[in-house]
């Protein structure tokens, strides 16, 4: 110990020095960062109700000349259940990030809109609609996420239960294929049915493999990066280290190959590619990767009819063989005549013809609001998209653990890519898939699993601290 003098409790040894004593006479303690926080995020989300309403009766207005108080009463539900999951933020994620929620809740509001005109336009606005159907699975996410949020305290604690997660998410890839209870829909057996009721297993297993992925780097990340041998300048690992990668990775080619969904597996391939990036920190698995992705795309193309047909699609979609012909590009380019009647600023919400477009609630959900918002309303969404995707991607980054980070970056990445692939095949830019558009297009599925994503992002978020949380004060600042 060191013979230096110390000074009492309550003295001063130096003009510069504060004493306990003055120091706690004279300080202020105030939980300012956190409210701040869940203030802007109450505001926001006020906004973001007030023009989901109003979208809503704009389409009414639009499509009937009046206002349907039935559906506004339901979205008040929906109000009500925001505003829930907004105090159980304040109560038990109180530095949980303030944007998410709101953007969640405008592009799922502007989602129920559109379906709703699509309803109208089919004359199908009674229970049976796909609009009341889309509130009831709205509510049901909500109710899920806000549990997810309350049960999972510390997102560390998931880190415990990767092997779990790989179990889970290859056998919700491989439920849909079991006899009697997997549905081929449009061409795809990607569905499980239970009497009367439809799930897509799939959209979970993209949050289960998440985990997995984000879990298992943060244990063999060391292995993965140095250890191996070095065929073509590629250090390439220990088969019983990348074993278990590689399963996951086959699986989601059966995907492909067996229950005939491009989209699926590209999404899992592009999922398993930028976790194991992040996580070793090796620019040659994205070279490997982008080598397999196109020799596979090649196979497939070559090997596989329905892949051929929608590379044929896409290259030639205008042809008039191609467009008349049975799963030709009929779909695609009525969604391209349709975003061209929307121009800059649309028809008007309900003002449109989107029924005129197949599956216009759910694969076309783009296309009908870009006719009846235009390309300023299109662009506008995008922006959404993209303020969700980068608040997921500085969550992820700013993690102090690195199991937040890859598992953050993960699932902020899974969104990202799936606009990019749904967007991008509507527009043309890549071949067609049957990807949903997250938060918009009708389906329970991809509700419950972006949302769920979401209050991922939310509890992981909360573990961030950018600033101090507790703001100290002196005496001469409460005079």
């Amino acid at each position: 110990m060191s013979d230096a003098p110390t000074a009492a409790v309550g003295t001063t040894t130096s003009p510069h020095t504060t004493t306990i004593g003055e120091l706690t006479g004279a300080i202020r303690i105030k939980l300012r960062q956190p409210a701040r926080k869940r203030n802007l995020e109450l505001v926001l989300l006020v906004l973001a109700c007030a023009i989901d309403v109003a979208a809503i009766g704009l389409v009414q207005l639009g499509a009937n000349d009046a206002i349907d108080w039935s559906l506004l009463t339901l979205g008040a539900v929906l109000t009500g259940l925001v505003l829930v999951f907004h105090i159980v933020l304040r109560v038990v994620a109180a530095d949980a990030d303030p944007l998410i929620l709101p953007v969640v809740t405008v592009l799922n509001g502007l989602g129920i809109a559109e379906i709703y005109r699509i309803d109208i336009a089919e004359h199908t606005t009674d229970w049976s609609g796909n609009s009341i159907k889309q509130i009831v699975w709205t509510a049901i996410a909500m109710v899920l996420a806000i549990t997810v949020v309350l049960v999972v305290r510390n997102h560390r604690t998931l880190q415990r239960y990767s092997f779990v997660a790989m179990f889970v998410g290859l056998a919700l890839l491989l439920l849909p294929m079991l006899p009697f209870i997997g549905l081929r829909i449009n061409g795809a057996q990607l569905w499980v049915g239970i009497g009367g009721a439809r799930f897509q297993p799939g959209e979970l297993a993209k949050i289960a493999l998440a985990v997995f992925f984000a879990a298992y780097l943060v244990q063999a990340r060391d292995t993965l990066s140095m250890t191996g041998r070095r065929i073509l300048g590629i250090r390439l690992p220990r088969a019983r280290t990348l074993g278990p990668l590689l399963v996951v990775f086959a699986v989601s080619m059966l995907v492909l190959i067996f229950q005939r969904d491009l989209g699926t597996s590209l999404l899992y391939f592009g999922l398993f590619l930028v976790v194991l990036y992040v996580g070793t920190g090796r620019a040659s698995w994205v070279v490997l990767g982008l080598l397999l992705f196109a020799g596979g795309a090649y196979v497939a193309g070559t090997t596989l009819g329905y892949v051929g047909g929608r590379i044929t699609n896409w290259l030639d979609a205008f042809n008039n063989h191609v467009y008349d012909a049975a799963g030709g590009s009929y779909q695609l380019v009525q969604g391209i005549f349709g975003l061209g009647a929307g121009g800059l600023t649309g028809t008007g919400l309900g003002q449109g013809r989107p029924d005129l477009v197949p599956l216009a609630e759910s694969d076309y959900i783009v296309a009908s609001l870009g006719e009846e918002l235009g390309l300023i309303g299109l662009f506008a969404i995008l922006a959404l998209y993209l303020l969700f995707v980068s608040r997921g991607f500085r969550i992820g980054f700013a993690a102090q653990d690195d199991f937040g980070r890859l598992l953050g970056v993960g699932l902020s990445f899974v969104i990202a890519l799936q606009v990019f692939i749904v967007i991008g095949g509507v527009t043309r830019v890549i071949p067609l898939t049957g990807l949903t558009t997250p938060f918009l297009a009708a389906g329970g599925s991809s509700l419950v699993a972006n949302w769920i994503i979401a209050a991922l992002l939310l509890r992981v978020s909360d573990s961030v601290r950018n600033q101090p949380r507790w703001i100290v004060e002196p005496r001469e600042a409460l005079s």
